[in-house]
């Protein structure tokens, strides 16, 4: 593959100006300077967050706000806005924003990045900072009867929480219509778990069978993990939870992202050796996850369950087996380790290399009786052609990654664009579909699981023949982590839903200050609406299923 970087394809932009031009650029409005470890951080009044983010996404480039962290310090509250560039993932800049412990307020991001809107509700939420201007604030993965802020210091961990019957009332009482003189009607569906997704409750209104406006309810498997992660050491604790943010099989590609993070933090080395086992072992998951998607869509719009479901769960088993065989389980797998993995490959090698190959060998077979099953079905065509369509300016507006971008024509992978692991040492494309419909988003997945099996079958030639003296599965990491106080950084993996972010701030202790997840399915789900409206119920439902997403990874 190309090893060139945005910033020298022909197509791109200029590059994007360095720190102090952006200093520059951004004059008065920086009070103070920051050095995170993946960007520069500027300091900004909390009147400015419109202005500042403005100009950092029309003159400077930043047109990926891929996430917002909030946090309470002793002394003081903070918003970080994480802005990248779709063109260039590795320019980075972070925007800090401060608040004043007493009365926690800033201006909200939204009018500049819609995606703002749902990664501000949960700043809200779980911190307790307001943000004027937001078109919506209020809770969104906890009832709206919670008391407190679970992330907030003085947060009373021993307080009982009731949620009131009222909680759930019918909000469309006895006749089903909205309050107002209308033809419209509201349509709860949900909360249930649909297929193999998770809880979810889509509120639509309807006009007839058209969708006038949908709005996604999350929150119904809420296990603040982002507070376990922070009551974990570093180097033994926290791995195992990656794995249940998403439990359609990418859990090695969840791990990956948590170390990263780690090794970035802490500036751990990782061998060669086991980079090459992590990109194979990653891009199994990736696969598996894929075939539960494109399966549990078949399910979803065409009710096929006993042909393309089972087919699917078929290929799942054998990508199963194999990383049983490696991991020592099916699901929750925890074999990565800071600096590396837990183990070399099973022994004897060759029966290892053997099954997979096996399994390589079958797919482009398999594959195309999926295209038969799906693609080439005249039901999905009908369902999916023209329906829930995402372009590409809209897609990034509300921070889309993944399948879900690329389907919209946007060529946006972090495999490639800010590489990790050895993905730039190896032979494969990024795959794009250009019409941004849920037909689209279903071939890039389709797509997607042939360049995994290139990239596989290159790291099976590459341990096959790799010097038995040289194979370190793991570097020498301390037996405890203590990063320096204040240090902080935000990275990410290209996981199967998209961008799978953490950010990290260390207080010199074993355990980290502040842990926040950003989940791509998050980001994702929050442009159904654009997807959604104007079209009929059955094309939500085909938009939604086109999304891939898991509620455990949204709602975390």
């Amino acid at each position: 593959m190309s090893t060139q970087t945005p910033a020298e394809r022909p197509d791109s932009d200029d590059p994007i100006a360095p720190p102090d031009e952006l200093a520059e650029l951004l004059g008065d409005r920086v009070i103070g300077r920051e050095e995170h470890l993946n960007a520069p951080g500027y300091v900004i009044r909390p009147d400015a967050v419109q202005d500042v983010l403005s100009t950092l996404k029309n003159e400077a480039g930043y047109d990926h706000l891929s996430c917002v962290t909030a946090q309470e310090y002793e002394n003081r509250y903070e918003s970080i806005y994480h802005l990248k560039a779709y063109d260039d993932p590795t320019r980075e800049v972070s925007v800090v924003v401060p608040a004043d412990t007493d009365a926690p307020r800033s201006e909200s991001a939204e009018p500049v990045f819609r995606t703002a809107d749902w990664h501000e509700r949960e700043a809200y939420d779980l911190i307790g900072i307001e943000y004027d201007d937001h078109p919506d604030l209020r809770r969104i993965l906890l009832p709206e009867t919670w008391t407190g802020h679970p992330l907030s210091l003085d947060y009373d961990r021993t307080r009982p929480q009731i949620v009131r019957y009222d909680e759930n009332a019918n909000p469309l009482e006895s006749d089903t219509r909205a309050e107002r003189d209308t033809d419209t009607m509201m349509l709860n569906i949900g909360p249930h778990h649909p297929a193999t997704h998770g809880v979810m409750h889509l509120e639509a209104t309807l006009d007839g069978e058209q969708v006038v406006d949908v709005e996604p309810d999350i929150g119904y498997i809420h296990r603040c993990e982002e507070q376990m992660c922070q009551n974990g050491t570093y180097r033994h604790q926290i791995m195992p939870y990656p794995d249940r943010w998403d439990w359609g099989g990418a859990g090695l590609l969840n791990e990956w992202a948590y170390a990263r993070v780690a090794e970035t933090l802490a500036d751990i080395g990782v061998p060669e050796y086991a980079q090459v086992v992590r990109t194979m072992s990653a891009e199994l998951s990736r696969i598996l996850s894929h075939l539960l998607a494109v399966g549990a869509y078949a399910l979803d719009v065409a009710g096929d369950f006993t042909a393309t479901f089972m087919y699917a769960i078929t290929e799942r088993e054998t990508v199963q087996n194999i990383l049983e065989d490696l991991t020592g389980q099916r699901l929750m797998f925890n074999y990565f380790r800071l600096g590396g993995v837990a183990w070399d490959l099973p022994e004897p090698r060759e029966e290892f290399f053997e099954k997979t190959r096996d399994f390589l060998e079958e797919l482009p077979r398999r594959l195309a009786e999926f295209h038969d099953l799906l693609t080439g079905n005249e039901i999905i065509q009908i369902r999916t052609v023209d329906t829930g369509v995402l372009p590409p300016e809209v897609a990034k507006d509300y921070g889309c990654t993944g399948p879900v971008l690329r389907g919209s024509g946007v060529d946006y992978d972090l495999r490639r664009d800010d590489p990790y692991g050895y993905y730039d040492e190896l032979d494969w494309n990024v795959v794009t579909q250009e019409s941004g419909d849920n037909f689209a988003r279903l071939q890039v997945r389709l797509r997607e699981m042939e360049e995994s099996a290139k990239i596989i079958e290159q790291c099976l030639d590459l341990l096959e023949g790799w010097p038995e003296a040289d194979r370190s599965v793991q570097a020498n990491v301390p037996r405890t982590i203590k990063p320096d106080d204040d240090t902080e950084v935000y990275t990410a993996v290209e996981a199967a839903k998209g961008e799978l972010g953490i950010y990290v701030r260390a207080d010199g202790t074993d355990e980290p200050a502040r842990f926040k997840i950003r989940g791509p399915s998050f980001s994702n789900l929050q442009a159904l609406p654009e997807m959604a409206e104007g079209e009929h119920v059955p094309d939500l439902i085909a938009s939604l299923g086109s999304l891939d997403t898991i509620m455990g990874e949204v709602d975390r």
